[in-house]
C-alpha cells in the first residue's frame, strides 16, 4: 500500500505500522527533510529518485514529493469500537466516492469519535488515496468493516448508543440531545441514508438549508453534525 503527501507520511510515522521504504525526491528539504530525519531514526529504507519515478509510482500525481509503502491497511474490530460514556462512532451508509470518505475520516478524527464504520460491500475502503486526502487521520482513528450496517445499528443501540441518522425531512440536529453515546449515519451521495438503515435508527436529524440548492456534501454535512455533539459536551 502506498502513503502519498507529506502530512499522510509524518502521521504515519508517528504510528507502529511496518513501512518497508520510503521514495524521497532528491534534494529534500524543510518538511521533506524531516520525513528523512525521523524514517532513519526508526530505521526505515529511504530511496532518493527524481520527480519522475515518484510521478510514475504516485496514483493520483499528488505525492508532494514523498511516497511510503507499507502493508495493507489494518481494520479495526468493530466491537472493540467506542465504549466510553460519551463515546461517538461515525457509520458510512453508502459512501462511495473516496474523496468523501476521506474527508469524513479527517472531520470524524478531529472531534474527536473513537471510531468510523464502512460496509464491506458498496462502499469505498480505506485505499491509499483515501489516506492521503484523510490527510494522515486514516493512522489515527480506528476503521472498522462490517457486512451489515443495518447490523451494526442494532448492535450499538443494545451497547447503549442513540443512533441517528443525518437525512433531510427529521428534526432539526439544533435541538437535539446529543450527549451520552451517539452514533451518527451518513448516507451515500446519491441515495443518502438507505431507508430500511434509517428506520432501525433512533431517530433523524436535519441540517436546515436556507439556500436553493437541497443537500450537502456527505463530509460537510457530518463535519456540521460532529461538532454538535462536541459541543453539546462542552456544555456540561
Amino acid at each position: 500500500m502506498k502513503t502519498e503527501g507529506r502530512n499522510a507520511v509524518s502521521e504515519l510515522l508517528k504510528t507502529d505500522k511496518t513501512i518497508e521504504k520510503i521514495m524521497l525526491e532528491k534534494g529534500a528539504q524543510g518538511t521533506l527533510g524531516r520525513i528523512f530525519a525521523e524514517a532513519r531514526k526508526k530505521d526505515i529504507r529511504v530511496q532518493f529518485v527524481s520527480r519522475t519515478v515518484l510521478d510514475k509510482e504516485s496514483a493520483e500525481g499528488r505525492h508532494q514529493g514523498v511516497i511510503a509503502f507499507t502493508t495493507d491497511f489494518s481494520y479495526a474490530d468493530f466491537e472493540e469500537l467506542g465504549g466510553g460514556e460519551e463515546s461517538l462512532i461515525v457509520l458510512c451508509d453508502g459512501i462511495e466516492d473516496v474523496h468523501n470518505l476521506g474527508s469524513i475520516l479527517r472531520v470524524a478524527e478531529c472531534a474527536g469519535a473513537e471510531g468510523v464504520v464502512i460496509p464491506k460491500a458498496k462502499g469505498a475502503s480505506v485505499t491509499e488515496a483515501v489516506v492521503r486526502i484523510s490527510a494522515g487521520a486514516a493512522e489515527h482513528i480506528p476503521v472498522a468493516k462490517v457486512s451489515s450496517v443495518n447490523a451494526a445499528v442494532e448492535r450499538l443501540k443494545e451497547r447503549g448508543y442513540w443512533v441517528y441518522a443525518l437525512e433531510a425531512g427529521g428534526s432539526s440536529i439544533y435541538d437535539a440531545d446529543l450527549s451520552g453515546k451517539i452514533a451518527l449515519v451518513v448516507g451515500g451521495e446519491d441515495c443518502g441514508v438507505h431507508r430500511l438503515t434509517r428506520e432501525k435508527c433512533d431517530g433523524v436529524l436535519s441540517i436546515p438549508l436556507y439556500g436553493k440548492v437541497n443537500s450537502l456534501n456527505a463530509s460537510v454535512a457530518l463535519g456540521i453534525a460532529v461538532y454538535e455533539v462536541v459541543r453539546a459536551r462542552l456544555r456540561k
